[in-house]
């Protein structure tokens, strides 16, 4: 246990010395930082790693860290990975589950076995704010909204809840699963990325195909979305998820049919800010042109 007299030597010294350590009291380092030539290095490491040796990595480097997941089976397989990591180190990693209230019943069946079978991993749920069920979702932003106000949607049921969980537990950094096989804008993805919030992303099976993928749930015996074994390989919400075809990309089912393969929470560029965007200018507009008749009366 420290005492005052340490701690003031350790802040002194710190003082002294010009750098800051772990034990400094002054808040001069910050949490977690990377310069684009150490990103570009890092990256060219972790390339040469497989995804256990990736997720060891990140237990000893980021803090903060969550694994973000719908449970689909890279997410599953890094899990797994995390839960037999075995040494004097072991993982502290937290799920977040976005409940947008449109899941399959699968798949809330499937948090269910993984919170059995993987005890020692705490999922925290985060639903759209201010709603608990399908029925005060549409009563709150009207029926259908994915089909009448998309970008909307994808804001309100995904967007904002995974800012909110970021907020709320101080998250650094997260593991994602998704992969380059997967195809869309997935294609050139690198191991570990920062977004414009400075949020820290990696993707430890970002080499992996799909098949590498399904051979290791099946060794393993990893539960997974009983939907994959009826033509789905990527689940998402229930209206605007199909079973693919025969030479189809892995996540052809999400959106079928339209340009769209991301719903704004790994696209910061996408539809969604923009819609942020056009909103805060019709605010503006509205606002001016009431000004206007207010000085016309």
């Amino acid at each position: 246990m420290s005492s005052p007299v340490y701690d003031e030597a350790l802040s002194t010294r710190d003082v002294e010395s010009g750098y800051a350590s772990g034990a400094s009291s002054e808040p001069s380092l910050p949490d977690v930082y990377f310069s684009k030539p150490h990103l570009k290095f890092l990256n060219s490491q972790l390339q040469k790693l497989e995804p256990d040796e990736i997720l060891r990595w990140c237990i000893t480097s980021l803090p903060g860290l969550y694994q973000t997941t719908a449970f689909g089976l890279s997410g599953l397989v890094a899990l797994d990975m995390l839960s037999k990591i075995s040494g004097p180190i072991k993982p502290n990693v937290d799920l977040i589950f976005l409940d947008t209230l449109y899941h399959f019943d699968e798949t809330l069946a499937l948090v269910d076995r993984v919170r059995r079978r993987y005890p020692g991993f705490t999922v925290h749920v985060y639903k759209p704010q201010g709603v608990e069920s399908a029925d005060e979702f549409s009563a709150k932003h009207g029926e259908k909204l994915w089909e009448n106000n998309e970008e909307l949607y994808d804001y309100v049921a995904k967007v904002e809840p995974a800012q909110r969980a970021y907020s709320e537990l101080q998250v650094k950094a997260v593991l994602t699963g998704r992969r380059r096989s997967q195809g869309g804008k997935r294609g050139d993805l690198d191991i570990i990325e920062v977004d414009e919030t400075g949020m820290i992303k990696i993707n430890p099976l970002a080499n992996w195909s799909f098949k590498q993928v399904q051979d290791y749930i099946h060794a393993n015996n990893v539960p997974y979305n009983d939907l994959l074994n009826n033509g789905y390989k990527s689940v998402g919400d229930w209206h605007s998820t199909q079973p693919i075809v025969e030479g189809e990309d892995e996540r052809a089912g999400r959106w079928k049919g339209r340009a769209k393969t991301e719903c704004g929470i790994h696209n910061p560029k996408s539809k969604y800010a923009q819609f942020l965007r056009q909103q805060e200018l019709k605010k503006q507009e509205e606002l001016s042109q009431a000004l206007q008749k207010v000085s016309v009366s």
